[in-house]
């Protein structure tokens, strides 16, 4: 039996295969992000899944590709946690950037971008994976994301810089008392989870002019400060990953033209391909 991960600090999608090459089970748990949560939590939210546990004894291989895994320091505390856990398996931790590439199922270079929860960028030479950029999570950057965009329509409804009729139905289906929003922020555990919730808000209501605006805006500066940095940009295909992503997708071929960008294509669920890829090794 192995068992493939994909791993955002929302939700990760889980895919067991057994020796056949076949699926055993899909399911989600919530999310295995090393650079966020704690060991406790972590180590809750595999074991609490009925399914994994059941099968923990069994697992011979994890192929697990997170997000915040981008430093040896975090794949190591995360790879141990799992070792305690699935005993008998043998452990691979990768950068959720590796999943995109790989899902693309591409040896065409270009640039690989992650709008999810969080974003991040690397270049693909066809190759291998580069990055100029480690991410520094949801406080400083993570542009375009779902918490980047649920931190902006938070401070402008605080600030009074929401349009009147939106921010009356911002207010009916969220709770943005002070106290609420603060609870959530330094209180309780995932807070980007939590932005990002309250971000999709603005998806849901795209066509506004101001949520266009927003939501373009966050846009640029993800290619600014992520895209940009690759001089090879303008040359390659630009291909996204995540459910971000997956519905900003005539913002994205929009705003990539300003910059006379490419789109190349967008993939929701990096999951399916990255178990078939597997698969397909383990029934050989």
């Amino acid at each position: 039996m192995i068992l493939v991960a994909d791993s955002g600090s929302t939700k990760t999608n889980w895919i067991a295969i057994n020796d056949e090459g076949e699926t055993h089970f899909k399911i989600d748990t919530q999310g295995l992000n090393p650079a966020v949560f704690a060991k406790e939590t972590l180590i809750d939210r595999v074991v609490s899944k009925q399914e994994l546990f059941d099968i923990k004894d069994e697992v011979k291989e994890i192929y697990f590709y997170g997000a915040g895994c981008g430093t040896q320091n975090a794949a190591d505390f995360l790879k141990g946690i799992f070792e305690g856990i699935f005993i008998n398996a043998h452990i691979e931790i990768y950068e959720d950037t590796i999943a995109a590439v790989k899902s693309l199922q591409t040896d065409t270079p270009g640039v690989v971008c992650i709008l999810g929860t969080g974003s991040n960028c690397s270049y693909f030479d066809g190759k291998e994976t580069h990055q100029k950029i480690v991410s520094l999570g949801y406080i400083l950057m993570d542009s375009a994301s779902g918490n980047y965009y649920g931190k902006q329509i938070i401070k402008d409804y605080s600030y009074g810089k929401m349009p009147k009729e939106l921010a009356e139905k911002f207010a009916s289906e969220y709770d943005l008392s002070p106290d609420n929003i603060k609870t959530h922020l330094y209180k309780k555990d995932n807070p980007n989870t939590y932005l990002a919730s309250v971000g999709r808000f603005l998806i849901e209501n795209k066509n506004n002019d101001y949520a266009q605006k927003i939501l373009k805006d966050g846009l640029r500066f993800f290619i600014e400060n992520q895209i940009l940095q690759f001089d090879e940009s303008k040359n390659v295909p630009i291909y996204f990953v995540g459910s971000i992503a997956h519905f900003l997708h005539d913002e994205i071929v929009e705003v990539l033209d300003e910059y006379g960008l490419t789109l190349g294509k967008i993939v929701r669920h990096p999951i399916l391909t990255l178990a078939e890829s597997h698969a397909s090794k383990l029934s050989k």
